[in-house]
């Protein structure tokens, strides 16, 4: 009679189990169902050009396999004045950039040596900076300053600290922090990507700084890298970010491989090992998250019916396509935080976005070096989404799919779906527009 009660709790025990499992099951058999009914767009792509789209890996080698020192020659040329972009679209065309014409909000010319007359002190009787910027990515690890990095804000703080006023100056020193000033700024790149109309800001309340002390401050500590376009003085209520209505970027892409031609060379493109010893670009950081083992990751052998090239005017049709339309942008972003991936906040306007083949400047070459040059404009970015619109864009246009394919992108259920990011290396933002955008500033028409 005393091993009943061990009996009863043993066989509750069992029934517990028993039904624990049974409901796992249950569960399991609703997700595989859920699973079987679902189309994934990352996995699965259902079109008629399926087979000839290449995987993740072969699209990031077909993407580092270029020339890319031409590149950044270019960009630092630009930076340096030594040619001007504007002359590869259209010889003699201006902007208002070039000539360091202030834009944003008018400038209260009374209130700059003054308290306001309607009483209000603080942050109102600063005197408010714009100044543009144009530096070289490869020389610098990104704009944001980081410990022990060679960023640009790190440079240019660096170079304002002279100019803070004596108030903040001791309560610097009082922190034991290095005596720098403070720049709000359009948009922070990423290590590798240039900028040649850079748009930050800097406040101070000291009322002896004029617009040349702060470039020529700014360039004697930039040792030719970083180059002050011009500096002005604009309204207290002008912000370099919020007050920002567009941004403009330029992507140049190679269209000659960095190794042999034919096909020795169509079969190289995809050789991870090679491509190490070929191009100095590939470096750990580049290759990191490639070849993870994930079903569209994997590699596969090369087939031979999988397309070596693209065309630069199929580019420009799949481009035209996210034109003057709202759209969630969250498949071509990258490194947001959860948070993030849902609704407005991921969700940009595109005012223009076009592809053209064009010449850089090449002393090899008479006629120039055949690169093809992306221009998109939006009214904001997320991160690394010209990278990856750019990787997946080519992609597209190699395997012949419609032209409403990044559309399609749009509406997938992972990011794989889309291409890893394109070399940052070829990126650089080129102004930011701080009235409505006027489609006959477009530099691809």
């Amino acid at each position: 009679m005393e091993e009943l009660p061990e009996l009863n709790h043993q066989l509750m025990s069992s029934v517990r189990s028993s039904l624990y499992h049974r409901k796992t099951l249950i569960r399991l058999g609703q997700s595989i169902s859920v699973m079987a009914s679902r189309v994934y767009a990352h996995y699965h792509h259902g079109d008629a050009c399926s087979k000839a789209r290449w995987n993740t890996r072969e699209t990031f080698w077909f993407m580092y396999d270029r020339p890319w020192q031409h590149v950044l020659d270019f960009y630092s040329n630009a930076v340096a004045r030594k040619l001007s972009v504007l002359n590869l679209f259209e010889p003699n065309k201006i902007l208002a950039h070039d000539d360091g014409e202030r834009e944003g909000l008018p400038l209260e010319t009374e209130l700059e040596t003054c308290g306001r007359k309607d009483g209000r002190t603080g942050r109102w009787e600063r005197v408010n900076f714009k100044i543009l910027l144009s530096y070289n990515g490869a020389s610098f690890d990104g704009w944001q300053k980081q410990p022990d990095l060679h960023t640009v804000q790190s440079v240019v703080e660096k170079s304002l600290g002279e100019f803070v006023d004596e108030k903040k100056a001791q309560l610097l020193k009082k922190k034991c922090k290095p005596l720098e000033g403070r720049v709000l700024v359009a948009g922070r790149t990423d290590k590798g990507v240039s900028a040649l109309n850079q748009v930050c800001s800097f406040y101070t309340w000291r009322k002896d700084i004029e617009p040349i002390d702060i470039e020529d401050a700014i360039n004697k500590d930039a040792s030719g890298k970083l180059r002050v376009v011009s500096v002005s003085k604009v309204s207290r209520e002008f912000h370099p970010n919020f007050s920002a209505k567009w941004r403009r970027y330029l992507y140049i892409f190679p269209l000659d491989h960095a190794c042999g031609s034919g096909k020795d060379r169509e079969n190289l493109i995809f050789d991870e090992n090679l491509g190490k010893q070929r191009n100095g670009l590939l470096s750990e950081e580049n290759t990191e998250g490639v070849g993870e083992k994930d079903d569209e990751l994997e590699t596969e052998e090369v087939d031979g019916a999988k397309p070596s090239d693209f065309s630069v005017s199929k580019v420009d049709q799949l481009l035209q396509q996210l034109q003057g339309k709202l759209l969630s942008y969250k498949m071509f972003a990258r490194d947001l935080k959860a948070a993030r991936n849902e609704g407005p906040p991921t969700e940009c306007f595109m005012y223009h976005a076009r592809a053209a083949e064009i010449r850089l400047p090449s002393p090899e070459y008479v006629e120039g070096r055949r690169v093809m040059c992306v221009e998109l404009v939006a009214n904001r970015f997320l991160r690394k989404m010209v990278r990856v619109l750019v990787a997946t864009s080519i992609r597209e246009a190699a395997a012949g799919a419609e032209n409403d394919a990044l559309l399609k992108l749009v509406e997938a259920s992972c990011r794989r779906a889309t291409a890893p990011p394109a070399p940052s290396e070829g990126l650089c933002l080129f102004d930011v527009g701080y009235v409505d955008f006027d489609p006959h500033s477009s530099l691809i028409s």
